[in-house]
């Protein structure tokens, strides 16, 4: 799976075997002036991944789930293969994971499942009405907020939220502070892509348990980055992109019980979905096969699976004992500098690999061309977490952050250059 030597297995990776990972990445090689430092927004893909999607494609690419010849048959093993692989990789059971565009639609698949049950069609169980609460935090991405406030509109539910804290992050104390007998969903993330902060998923799933409510968590920077067992974890719902953890776009997973997903109403109907059609009405297959209408994303679940491969190949222990040390790196690097907010965890504290940061004095658009004309990429903007930035008093961040081929170099590097931008823009007379 890696073109770099095997790991022992009964140690940990060193430094420089994550540097090597780096030939794996022709994007990486192709451009050895640039640090690539935008991981959480979109990882790079290794040579295993693009081998995997060009193989299937020149050799077993038909329409899966369709017909009876010997080339759909292949194609279908392939596509129902990698599900197995990603189910696997996550805890979960095969048909407990659902093939969906990305992560964000992972999540609408699940709102507007339970819109649609709330008019009565489905199970009951899974109606919200009016009064019922929806649980979120201040700090979560857009996907994981617009669907739950369409929801609330449509449902007459009301949508509740943890506040952040100064520094951007937010507590159990406060999710419970703001949790009611009348909570029916809570939806959060388990890393965040602002702040870093990993969340307490336990006490969360304790909380929600003790309210008779499901959880659903956006697991988007978490499962590329950290061993996550869903089954473990205790939540009802998962989503998580393909994009963010070395694979293909166009595709991302929900993971959901088994029970909850045979119960929830399909958010898009049509064919592969159904077992009988009339002109009245139609009955629909268990779950995953219900929620995947259309020609679904066979050569982007082929492409997943090998990125779980890759990452498998390291152990997801090692690559987050790798990004601990990043973590470390980045908060260094960055909590030095005059005029450097910090935002998030303070250092020592756990955190992701990532860091986002206020310059006092600089908008973060021209932070970003200052760093990208010194060859090094990060994230500037509001990370499509409005909320949270208004909350901290501020319009846009910086984010830098780091995957298994970053090396400290580019950390270093981003330090030093970060420490320059105030100075350039004479912001620190």
């Amino acid at each position: 799976m890696r073109t770099t030597a095997p790991l022992d297995g009964t140690t940990a990776p060193r430094r420089e075997d994550f540097a090597g990972s780096r030939r794996d990445f022709a994007s990486i090689l192709n451009h050895p002036e640039r640090a690539y430092l935008d991981s959480a927004a979109t990882a790079q893909r290794p040579a295993q991944v693009l081998d995997a999607e060009r193989r299937f494609v020149e050799h077993d690419y038909a329409a899966v789930h369709r017909g009876a010849s010997a080339a759909v048959g292949a194609a279908t093993e392939a596509f129902e293969g990698a599900r197995q692989t990603v189910a696997h990789f996550v805890g979960a059971q095969d048909d407990e994971i659902v093939w969906t565009e990305n992560a964000t639609d992972a999540i609408n698949v699940v709102a507007l499942g339970l819109s649609d049950a709330s008019t009565g069609v489905g199970d009951a169980a899974l109606a919200l009405r009016p009064g019922d609460e929806i649980l979120v935090t201040e700090a979560e991405h857009h996907a994981n907020l617009l669907p739950w406030q369409k929801l609330a509109t449509r449902t007459g539910a009301v949508l509740r939220w943890a506040p952040v804290r100064a520094d951007g992050t937010w507590t159990i104390d406060g999710l419970r502070a703001e949790a009611s007998a009348r909570t029916r969903l809570i939806a959060f993330a388990h890393v965040s892509n602002v702040t870093g902060l990993i969340a307490p998923v336990a006490d969360v799933v304790e909380l929600a348990r003790s309210l008779g409510a499901w959880t659903l968590l956006d697991a988007c920077q978490s499962v590329p980055h950290l061993p996550v067992d869903v089954g473990a974890l205790g939540v009802d719902f998962a989503a998580f992109s393909g994009h963010k953890m070395l694979g293909p776009t166009g595709i991302g997973a929900l993971y959901g019980r088994a029970e909850l997903l045979n119960a929830l109403p399909p958010a898009r109907t049509g064919g592969s979905t159904i077992t009988t059609v009339t002109m009245e009405s139609a009955e629909f297959l268990p779950a995953p096969q219900r929620f995947e209408a259309g020609t679904q994303p066979v050569s982007q679940a082929v492409g997943l699976a090998a990125a779980v491969d890759y990452l498998s190949g390291w152990g997801m222990d090692a690559v987050h004992a790798h990004e601990v040390e990043l973590a470390g790196l980045l908060t260094d690097a960055v909590s030095g500098i005059p005029g450097v907010r910090l935002i998030g965890p303070a250092p020592g504290a756990p955190r992701a690999a990532l860091v986002s940061v206020d310059v006092e004095g600089v908008h973060a658009h021209d932070v970003g061309q200052f760093l990208d004309a010194r060859g090094i990429a990060v994230r500037v903007g509001h990370h499509c977490a409005q909320p949270l930035h208004r909350a901290l008093g501020i319009t846009a961040s910086t984010r830098a952050s780091a995957y298994v081929y970053t090396t400290p170099d580019e950390i270093a590097a981003f330090g030093a250059a970060l420490g320059e931008v105030r100075g350039f823009f004479g912001a620190d007379r």
